[in-house]
């Protein structure tokens, strides 16, 4: 099963308005400015080792290169990246009418995490799972875990 995650303000968030993990040493803060919602890593490597494919769906520009190098810091690796270019690419191409700008059925992924209303409230209608997070939640990680439990034990 896969499970995606968006990234501006869900796992990347503002110190200001939430926990963060701690800013990458010298000069690597300097390259990736980003900071990661508290617990990001520790909720990624666990649901990978409970069996899930962990994904990134952003509708960011940022490239495949740039999001590996910044959680490689944080001894992070997901099983996809798909940004904004490759969704382009291999979603919208040449249609005609302009489809959602995140399509994680077309990727085969269960559930998606994001915080953008929109997004979360297009799933029934194109086929795909959602969990909106946007508040700090000093449980998100447990929620999320659940939420994908629940999925998971679905009948197809």
């Amino acid at each position: 099963m896969r499970v995606s995650f968006d990234l501006d303000e869900v796992l990347f968030v503002s110190p200001v308005t939430h926990k963060t993990e701690a800013p990458l040493r010298f000069p690597f803060n300097l390259i990736y400015k980003e900071r990661l919602r508290l617990g990001t890593p520790e909720l990624i490597n666990e649901l990978q080792r409970l069996g899930y494919e962990v994904w990134v769906y952003t509708s960011s520009f940022r490239t495949e290169r740039y999001i590996k190098g910044l959680f490689k810091h944080y001894k992070v690796h997901f099983d996809g990246i798909i940004n904004a270019q490759r969704h382009l690419k291999e979603v919208q191409r040449d249609n005609k009418m302009i489809l959602p700008q995140k399509l994680p059925s077309r990727y085969r992924i269960s559930l998606h995490i994001d915080d953008e209303n929109v997004v979360c409230n297009m799933g029934p209608q194109y086929g795909f799972k959602t969990y909106q997070l946007d508040a700090e939640d000093d449980e998100w990680k447990d929620k999320i875990i659940k939420r994908v439990e629940h999925i998971k034990n679905l009948p197809r």
